[in-house]
């Protein structure tokens, strides 16, 4: 049975309802200041053991990460709730560790066991927001700067202090139980551990290839390749191989494997692009390239062999290099990789633009050399420029087709991700699916479906497509108020995660005029 006991309240012991309690305040304001104020005040009440699942929770997700129970498991458990509240933070967090841990025969049933158990032992309200929390639907707007911002007030220590050490750690509870604990010195201990990798730093999209090199002159201007993100972690013989979404992938690219591995340095890690090339050196659609992530098939490894860019060396030898500005990082860059760096140039012609996409890449990066590695955030320091705007979405649902489509998911509500927690509806596309697209939408979309009816079918968020636009318009059709003009479908993107959709903000800053 689930204990709900442990330590007496009187001792510090969090509530699971205290937690609940928040969160829903959290969701009920749009001020960011009270967002912080309420949890900052929470994590300087939480006990030591209690700092990490309580960030987690608040930030949407089990500190054990996938805990083996999917949505359909989660959305079955039907308990009568418990008339009073008895679940402590630690107890839940005991639960989700077992469950996460349960393997082997007869695991689905002893997973389903212990939900059962312990919504048995939640009241309504946290009935509700376990089943939020474990599908991956919790919008209660602790939002990832939002939580850094509370974690620093919490723990009476800079902000900046706190961004790197999460830069470095990429995970938010191991961040503030070390800022709660051990303050500035504790966050100052964190570097980059090779073989566990750091989040990417990312574009923001550039107006024009002339403002953006006015913009950030001294500037570096790179190809902007239709390839897959890579990090890549050298130590000694030893080599690791990341997405951009930190899934590793060492054992289906055999081939970056032993180019990583003969490169005449002890420790590195890089930041690039694969891509898979045409005879002529021109890339393959995109998703021949991803293909090959899911394979460890020698016959298509050579098949379809991968090549690699690298733009950024984060550390070398020893010496973490992302405080450095990108001038020296590029400089240790072509020390290590020689010929398999990014073409760049620091001359910002449009000469360059225009070989980019003779070549068939889909523009250029154009990056800011005094700048410094600023993981997992979305600055201005490095901007893309691309003749077609593009935007990666989330689909919301989408709605049954007619005529040859009929019998198909065809129409997509396309969904901008909102800073503040959430999607918000921007606009719907049936244009660019191709047959095989549509088949597999309608295979695919109902193991994620939230709910359905005779027009549609509605998603949980869990699918990025990158979407072609014309531009944007003022509407009043849509939640966000903008409405995207002529979108089409470019490809799903299973290198993403809905947390990397383009948001809200962004879409608006393609208005006429901007905003």
């Amino acid at each position: 049975m689930v204990d709900v006991g442990g330590r007496g309240h009187d001792e510090g012991v969090l509530s699971f309802g205290d937690v609940v309690a928040v969160s829903t305040e959290v969701g009920s304001t749009r001020s960011r200041l009270a967002k912080v104020d309420a949890l900052a005040d929470l994590l300087r009440r939480a006990a030591e053991d209690e700092v990490a699942p309580v960030v987690a929770y608040l930030s949407g997700a089990p500190r054990q990460g996938r805990i083996g129970a999917g949505w359909r498991t989660v959305l079955a458990v039907d308990e009568e709730p418990a008339a009073v509240a008895g679940l402590s933070v630690a107890a839940v967090d005991g639960v989700l560790a077992e469950i996460a841990e349960t393997s082997g025969k007869g695991s689905a049933a002893r997973r389903t066991a212990l939900l059962t158990e312990l919504f048995a032992a939640a009241t309504a309200v946290e009935q509700r927001f376990l089943r939020a929390l474990l599908t991956g639907e919790l919008r209660q707007g602790a939002l990832e700067g939002v939580m850094l911002d509370a974690i620093a007030r919490a723990a009476d220590v800079p902000g900046a202090a706190v961004r790197r050490a999460f830069m470095l750690s990429g995970r938010l509870p191991a961040t503030a139980s070390a800022a709660l604990t051990g303050g500035v010195q504790a966050l100052a201990a964190f570097r980059i551990e090779l073989h566990r990798p750091v989040r990417p730093m990312l574009a923001s999209p550039g107006s024009s290839f002339e403002e953006a090199v006015a913009e950030l002159e001294p500037c570096r201007v790179e190809y902007k390749m239709d390839g897959a993100r890579i990090q890549v972690h050298k130590d000694a013989e030893r080599v690791s191989v990341y997405t951009r979404t930190l899934r590793e992938i060492t054992s289906s690219v055999p081939e970056l494997v032993e180019l990583v591995r003969g490169f005449t340095c002890e420790s590195v890690v890089l930041d690039g692009e694969t891509l898979a090339l045409n005879d002529d050196g021109r890339p393959r659609p995109f998703q021949e390239t991803m293909s090959r992530f899911g394979s460890t098939v020698e016959e298509q490894v050579k098949a379809l062999l991968l090549r690699p860019y690298f733009f950024d060396c984060l550390h070398l030898d020893g010496e973490d290099l992302i405080d450095r500005p990108l001038r020296a990082r590029v400089a240790a860059l072509v020390e290590v990789v020689g010929t398999h760096v990014i073409p760049g140039t620091t001359e910002g012609t449009s000469d360059f633009l225009e070989a980019a996409l003779s070549s068939g890449h889909e523009g250029v990066m154009v990056k800011d050399l005094d700048s410094t590695y600023q993981a997992g955030r979305r600055g201005k320091a490095w901007q893309k420029i691309k003749p077609v705007h593009t935007l990666d979405l989330v689909v919301l649902a989408a709605e049954w087709g007619h005529g040859r489509r009929t019998g198909y998911l065809s129409n997509l509500h396309l969904g901008a991700r909102d800073p503040d927690g959430g999607y918000v509806m921007v606009g719907k596309t049936f244009k660019g699916l191709t047959d095989d697209l549509l088949k597999w939408q309608t295979q695919e979309f109902p193991t994620h479906e939230s709910a359905r009816d005779e027009w549609a079918v509605y998603l949980h968020p869990a699918l990025v497509v990158e979407i072609a636009l014309d531009g944007v318009q003022v509407s009043t059709r849509y939640p966000g108020g903008v409405a995207l003009r002529f979108a089409r479908v470019v490809r799903y993107r299973p290198d993403k995660e809905p947390a990397d959709a383009d948001t809200i903000t962004t879409v608006r800053t393609l208005l006429p005029g901007g905003e």
